[in-house]
């Protein structure tokens, strides 16, 4: 396995730490305002499935061949849902968490990547879970997570529309 994947992957584990951070002083800041949380059963499972796909690609890399034109098209795609990620956290600003804590009263955000789709943060999850392991062919880890990923997403997303729908001003 490559020296640059590896340090790749601990540079997106790095940002996750770093969402944490933010994650974290929103929900202090949301909580100050009488924010609600909901959907706290299923947040344990996403830390659990996220943190495994770091691992699974590391793990699976290790027996898997580096392919120049779709590694780096994946490198690409990665830094791509970063800037998605980071410019729905921008866009959200106190309001956007890990977890889904909504203020009551506050309007539904309609900027940024919001103008456009309900949900860019988990197209960038969808994009970054298929790409990060195939930047080492690691594809039983990118079918694993997508796979996994898909009935935590709708029961994510249904969270979500219900906290957004009974506590945001329309």
């Amino acid at each position: 396995m490559d020296t640059f994947y590896v340090v790749f992957v601990l540079l997106v584990a790095a940002e996750r730490v770093a969402e944490l951070v933010v994650s974290l002083r929103n929900a202090r800041w949301s909580f100050a305002q009488g924010g609600v949380e909901y959907g706290r059963r299923h947040y344990p499972f996403m830390v659990a499935l996220h943190t495994a796909l770091l691992g699974g690609c590391l793990a699976e890399a290790a027996h898997r061949p580096f392919i120049p034109w779709l590694g780096w098209t994946m490198v690409v795609v990665v830094l791509l849902s970063q800037a998605l990620r980071w410019w729905c956290i921008s866009a959200l600003g106190h309001q956007w968490n890990t977890r889904v804590i909504v203020v009551p009263g506050l309007h539904l955000v309609a900027g940024g990547p919001y103008r456009w789709i309900r949900h860019p943060n988990y197209v960038a999850v969808v994009a970054e879970g298929i790409a990060l392991p195939l930047v080492h062919t690691a594809w039983v880890t990118a079918v694993a997570f997508t796979v996994l990923n898909i009935p935590l997403l709708a029961i994510r997303i249904r969270s979500e529309e219900a906290a957004l729908n009974s506590a945001l001003v329309k």
